[in-house]
């Protein structure tokens, strides 16, 4: 091997692990947010504010997390060299993803129709609730195989100093920002949605 392919081929090592680690940091956050958005459910009617705010906040990390995920999966397809070495997720993992994100589209989207057309909705309330069913046990499983992971790039990037970062981490940080700065936007504009089902609420329907 030349300099010039061992150089690429470094490159190419730090940038899969970059991105799993912007991945799994991303995974963190949306994390948390799912842990405020199930508490919301004790007493969705009371808190049906923060569950909005909450659930449109989450797309914009969710979709960095597809993004980066996305990324890994064309990267390998199209033989990516440090990504074809690193191999495929094992066999479980791989069957899992399709329907963790699937799953999580068709709960946010029937979560924003709902949103959009009302209380009343024809069908998407029932649309929402299941999901949701299918969505939790599939999303169980996900956090559980990668808590560990998730858990150390989270040690790593905040708590063993230079140390622990792998290279391009002020570019992550400003990833996770912007994500964050969306995310509170888009919760801020779902405020104008939730007046009808508040009332609701209000009048204990």
């Amino acid at each position: 091997m030349t300099t010039g392919d061992t150089r690429q081929a470094v490159a190419g090592d730090t940038g899969v692990a970059q991105n799993a680690r912007l991945t799994a940091l991303t995974g963190s956050v949306l994390l948390v947010l799912l842990f405020v958005e199930g508490l919301t459910l004790l007493q969705v009617h009371q808190l049906i504010v923060l569950h909005f705010v909450v659930g449109f906040a989450l797309m914009a990390p969710l979709a960095l997390k597809l993004g980066t995920t996305g990324y890994k999966i064309v990267r390998y397809y199209t033989g990516g060299p440090a990504y074809v070495a690193e191999g495929p997720p094992p066999t479980l993992r791989r069957l899992l993803g399709p329907a963790v994100i699937g799953l999580s589209l068709l709960l946010l989207g029937s979560g924003v129709a709902l949103a959009v057309v009302g209380p009343g909705a024809g069908p998407w309330l029932f649309v929402h609730k299941a999901s949701f069913v299918l969505w939790f046990g599939a999303m169980t499983l996900h956090v559980l195989m990668h808590l560990p992971r998730t858990a150390q790039s989270v040690v790593a990037e905040y708590l063993q100093g230079a140390r622990g970062r792998l290279p391009g981490w002020g570019s992550r940080q400003l990833a996770l920002v912007a994500t964050l700065v969306v995310g509170v936007v888009l919760g801020a504009l779902s405020l104008g949605l939730v007046h009808p089902w508040s009332a609701l609420a209000i009048f204990g329907q």
